[in-house]
């Protein structure tokens, strides 16, 4: 007996539709880039006007293709793209040509221990048990470049795990480091999709010393949290001295601009494992 239930697709797919156009016959109609199609059209996809369209897109590619890889929730790592790995700190020292430079490298190579710091907590993270059918938990996640966002992604590989790199194009070459899984690996034209996918699946953030990038990301994580557009969840600011010294939160409270109680919003940690303390308290979860 014939299924008399309706097919499950009328239309033939996008790829092929796609597929019978660029073997069309040409001809001046079929020449002109009128006729090609919406999807298939580049110069039409990248105007001004269609920027809503590519917002769209943007925020939607990631978040099917991580739905897809049963990523439920991710640890975030934000940081500096600066700070060297120890075993490469001494040669920023030992090839300064200025006094100035030598300061500066000298701070960087005191700062280099948070590389490893970040990469023992991506290896603490990486290491939940998978939920109920297979959705993981803790994912790492990093803006997918170099220094500590190599460290999380590194940390994630020493285990066995996949992880997250959020990259974004800049006017200078920034490739993915070698430590993010291949498949979820992003790139985005625009910072606040960007943003937005570091926090959509966040449970947990640490945020290592870094600088004006580090610092936007953070502090609109904590302006969200205090402004209750989102959840309360751990955010680890690796480094009380480095925090405490370049930014002034107590003068912030004592200026009136926010609240006393705010300062409870972030901790400060030192280690990888007091980090992840922290986080299996929050969410009562078994330390590993």
């Amino acid at each position: 007996m014939t299924d008399p239930a309706a097919p499950h697709r009328l239309f033939h797919p996008a790829r092929e539709e796609a597929e019978t156009a660029s073997q069309q016959t040409l001809a001046p109609q079929t020449a002109d880039p009128a006729y090609r199609l919406a999807f298939q059209d580049m110069d039409f996809l990248l105007r001004q006007d269609l920027r809503p369209v590519r917002f769209q897109l943007e925020l939607l590619k990631p978040e099917l293709l991580l739905d897809e890889a049963k990523i439920r929730s991710t640890f975030v790592f934000y940081g500096s793209a600066r700070i060297p790995e120890p075993s490469k700190a001494d040669v920023l020292v030992e090839t300064a040509a200025t006094d100035h430079q030598r300061r500066i490298a000298e701070r960087l190579k005191a700062n280099a221990r948070y590389y490893d710091e970040a990469r023992k907590l991506a290896r603490l993270a990486s290491r939940a048990a998978r939920g109920e059918a297979g959705w993981r938990d803790f994912v790492v996640c990093s803006g997918g470049g170099p220094s500590i966002m190599e460290a999380a992604n590194r940390g994630a590989a020493d285990e066995g795990a996949e992880s997250i790199g959020l990259n974004i194009v800049l006017p200078h070459e920034a490739l993915p480091n070698d430590w993010v899984t291949p498949s979820l690996s992003f790139q985005f034209h625009y910072f606040a999709l960007r943003k937005m996918h570091f926090l959509i699946r966040a449970r947990a953030v640490a945020v290592f010393p870094g600088g004006f990038g580090t610092m936007d990301e953070c502090f609109e994580l904590l302006t969200l949290i205090q402004t209750g557009k989102i959840e309360p969840m751990p955010i680890l600011f690796f480094g009380r001295d480095f925090w405490e010294r370049v930014v002034n939160f107590q003068a912030l409270v004592d200026e009136g601009v926010i609240a006393p109680r705010d300062l409870d919003l972030f901790t400060f940690v030192d280690t990888a494992e007091e980090a992840w303390e922290h986080v299996a308290a929050h969410y009562s979860v078994a330390s590993v």
